[in-house]
């Protein structure tokens, strides 16, 4: 089973910065990420999605190797390839892996203009030490779909940072 959590933050740089840097926690096996999308609402109000997963890619690389295979059996390797490849990209991009799109439009959608949020399918956590990892990172919790001890752990180090940052910018 995996949690949701969209955290929104004042610019896109902060949003890509904590998505880049839970993207290193994986690879240390903190965090197992199922999805991670920021969305930016931008002066016009429309929405853009900066997905780290493209299926229309994948879709288009995986069939192009597979056309190139079953091609290479009846000697037309290029035509097979060239089949694969778009049958693959039309796969792929008829394809939702991850967080719904809509769903993230939709949320996005109430942001303030040029503000982001962070969209995050969370399969697997070792708590203790991504909260840390939190703290300081500023943002706001939109939605979650943890606990309300995880989530009330979550505001609280993300309230930390804000009082922090308060703290700082008004003189003694």
């Amino acid at each position: 089973m995996a949690d949701l959590l969209v955290v929104s933050f004042p610019t896109e740089a902060q949003a890509e910065e904590v998505r880049t840097r839970l993207l290193g926690m994986q690879k240390e096996y903190l965090i197992e990420l199922g999805d991670a999308v920021v969305a930016v609402k931008g002066p016009d109000g429309t929405v853009k999605l900066n997905q780290v997963f493209n299926p229309t890619a994948m879709g288009a690389a995986s069939g192009a190797l597979w056309g190139t295979l079953i091609g290479m059996l009846f000697l037309m390797p290029l035509v097979g390839t060239a089949l694969g490849a778009g049958a693959g990209a039309l796969s792929g991009k008829l394809t939702d892996v991850g967080i719904n799109d809509a769903f993230m439009k939709d949320v996005a959608a109430t942001l303030e203009s040029g503000h982001a949020a962070l969209f995050l399918l969370i399969r697997k956590v070792t708590g203790d030490k991504v909260l840390a990892e939190f703290r300081g990172i500023g943002g706001k919790v939109m939605r979650s779909s943890f606990d309300e001890t995880k989530e009330a752990a979550l505001r609280e180090a993300l309230a930390t940072a804000q009082d922090a940052a308060r703290g700082a910018a008004t003189p003694a």
